[in-house]
């Protein structure tokens, strides 16, 4: 089994008895990315225990026999989608995908995340122009978080400014 492989269960069974669980897990060289989520998000104090509890036991099992960095972190607000089970929790999320380089024609796209099948994804633009995609054709893939644009310092509202009342 590989590294990642056995990385994963570790974590799957040591986030097992919480309300916790295993988002992903990355070998990038001799860093182990793990990421980790709940229903209502985690907060640095709850990943520094975690990072704790997973390094004491990979520590106690030994699965990775060279030195290695270990991070642990959350998704974030614009996470990676890398399985099948990522785009599954993305459906109605605006998202980015780029396509493999074997990919003909556009090989880049955005939009909302509707529906995803066994092999394919459906993905709808801005203009609701529908595109099936290849799952298998993606190298990369994530949520977009559109932040709300805040008027700039100084900048006057556009309404007319209604007097309040006046006697």
């Amino acid at each position: 089994m590989s590294i990642v492989g056995k990385v994963t269960e570790l974590v799957t069974d040591l986030l097992q008895s919480t309300d916790y669980w295993l988002y992903d897990v990355e070998q990038n060289a001799s860093i182990v990315k793990i990421t980790v989520d709940s229903s209502t998000g985690v907060t640095l104090d709850q990943l520094a225990e975690i990072n704790r509890k997973i390094s004491h036991a990979l520590d106690e099992k030994d699965p990775i026999p060279n030195k290695y960095t270990l991070e642990v972190s959350s998704p974030g607000l614009e996470r990676k989608l890398r399985t099948r089970d990522h785009f599954i929790g993305a459906v109605n999320e605006r998202i980015t995908v780029k396509l493999g380089p074997h990919v003909e024609g556009e090989r880049r796209f955005g939009g909302v995340l509707k529906e995803v099948g066994d092999d394919l994804l459906s993905l709808e633009n801005e203009n609701t122009e529908k595109y099936e995609i290849k799952i298998e054709d993606i190298t990369q893939a994530k949520t977009v978080f559109e932040w709300e644009k805040n008027p700039k310092p100084g900048k006057q509202s556009t309404k007319p400014k209604v007097p309040s009342n006046s006697k």
